[in-house]
C-alpha cells in the first residue's frame, strides 16, 4: 500500500510525495487519517528552518496534531475498526530516571512525532495513511469530528500549562498572545473558573477568538498599550498569567501587570530574551516553564469529546494535503488564520 506525505526537506522546500505503508504489526493500528494541525513548531520548520537550536538537518515529515479511522488493528488491539481516534505524538521510553520518576516529559529518550529534536528525526503525521502503537490512540465521542479531534495535543498543552499556574478558580488570569495556543489557555482558564480573563494580542481577528473562547477583555496593545498600562498600578492587578507569545515587550508587559508572588507560566518558545530581573525579584515571582503533556492528553479527548471544552471557534481553515504548501502560506499569516488543518 502506499500512502501520499508531506514532507519538509529544508526551509520553504516542502513537497508531495508517496510512500510505502507497513503493515501493523502486534499492538499496532493502521489509521486512516482524517485530519492533522499546523502548529507553531511545524511553522517554524517550514519558515525559518527550526526554532533555537532545534533546526532540520534531515527530511521530515512535519505534523504532531492529528487524527484518524481505525482501518486495521494488529495482534492484541481492542480497537474497532472505523473508531475515530485521536493520536498521541508522545513516546516516552518509560526506563529512564525521568520516566522512572514519574516525569516522563522529561524522557531522556523521548520519541516525539513531527520533532527535529532528535537525529534521525521522528516523523511525523502529516500522511494518508498511518501506522502507530494502539496505546497512543484515544477513541473520541461519536459526535466529535475529525477537526474537533485533531485539537487534543494543543488542548493537552494547555492543561498541563495550568497544572503548572496551579489553582485558577477565582483568579484573575492575563494572557499575552493569542494564537492557537492562546486561545485554548482562554477556554482552560474559563474551565478551571478563573474569575477574570484578559487577553492580548497585535491582531483583531486573534481577539475576537478569544473573545469566542470565554475572554472576558480583549486588548490590542499594537494601538491601545495604555489599557494594559492600567494593571500596573499598586504593584500590579493580575494573579496569574500565562504568556504565550514569546514577544520580550509582552513579557515585559506581563511581569508589571502581575501582583508580588505571582505566578507567571511561560508557554511560548522563542531564543534569549532580555528581561527585567529586579522586578522578578522585587515582587517575588514564580516562573514556570511549562512543556508539552503527558496524562492530559486522555482529559482533552474527554473535554473535546464532551465539549465542556469547545475548540470548533480555533479552527479557521481546512486544506487538502495536495494544497501543503498553501496551507503553510495561510498558517502564517495571522490576520486571518487560527488552526489551519490538513484534510486527507
Amino acid at each position: 500500500m502506499q500512502t501520499r506525505l508531506a514532507r519538509l526537506y529544508q526551509k520553504g522546500d516542502l513537497r508531495i510525495e508517496t510512500d510505502t505503508v507497513p503493515v501493523p504489526g502486534p499492538g499496532e493500528v493502521l489509521l486512516k487519517m482524517a485530519a492533522a494541525g499546523i502548529c507553531g513548531s511545524d511553522l517554524h520548520y517550514y519558515q525559518d528552518g527550526g526554532f533555537g537550536p532545534v533546526r532540520v538537518r534531515e527530511p521530515i515529515i512535519p505534523g504532531h496534531e492529528a487524527a484518524g479511522s481505525v482501518s486495521r488493528a494488529g495482534e492484541g488491539v481492542d480497537l474497532k475498526a472505523g473508531a475515530l481516534v485521536a493520536v498521541n505524538p508522545s513516546q516516552p521510553c518509560g526506563q529512564c530516571e525521568y520516566c522512572e520518576k514519574g516525569l516522563p516529559i522529561h524522557c531522556l529518550e523521548m520519541r516525539f512525532m513531527g520533532s527535529a529534536m532528535r537525529l534521525p528525526h521522528e516523523q511525523g503525521m502529516f500522511r494518508e495513511w498511518l501506522v502507530v502503537p494502539a496505546k497512543q490512540c484515544f477513541e473520541v465521542g461519536p459526535a466529535t469530528t475529525a477537526a474537533e479531534a485533531a485539537c487534543s495535543e494543543p488542548l493537552s498543552v494547555c492543561l498541563h500549562a495550568a497544572s503548572r499556574g496551579g489553582d485558577i478558580t477565582g483568579k484573575r488570569v492575563l494572557i499575552t498572545g493569542t494564537g492557537p495556543i492562546g486561545a485554548l489557555m482562554v477556554a482552560v482558564g474559563a474551565y478551571h473558573g478563573a474569575a477574570e480573563i484578559v487577553v492580548t494580542d497585535l491582531a483583531d481577528a486573534a481577539l475576537e477568538r478569544a473573545r469566542a473562547m470565554g475572554a472576558s477583555r480583549t486588548i490590542n496593545v499594537s494601538r491601545d498599550a495604555a489599557a494594559l498600562a492600567q494593571f500596573e498600578a499598586g504593584k500590579g492587578y493580575f494573579d496569574l498569567v500565562f504568556e504565550c507569545s514569546a514577544a520580550a515587550p509582552a513579557i515585559r508587559s506581563a511581569i508589571a501587570a502581575i501582583k508580588p508572588r505571582g505566578t507567571i507560566v511561560q508557554v511560548g518558545v522563542t531564543g534569549e530574551i532580555a528581561i527585567p530581573l529586579n522586578a522578578i525579584v522585587g515582587k517575588e515571582l514564580h516562573i514556570h516553564g511549562t512543556q508539552r503533556f503527558h496524562e492530559e492528553f486522555a482529559t482533552a479527548v474527554e473535554l473535546i469529546s464532551s465539549r465542556k471544552i469547545d475548540v470548533r471557534p480555533i479552527i479557521s481553515h481546512s486544506l487538502p494535503l495536495e494544497q501543503a504548501t498553501a496551507a503553510f502560506t495561510l498558517a502564517g499569516d495571522r490576520t486571518t488564520a487560527c488552526k489551519v488543518q490538513l484534510t486527507f
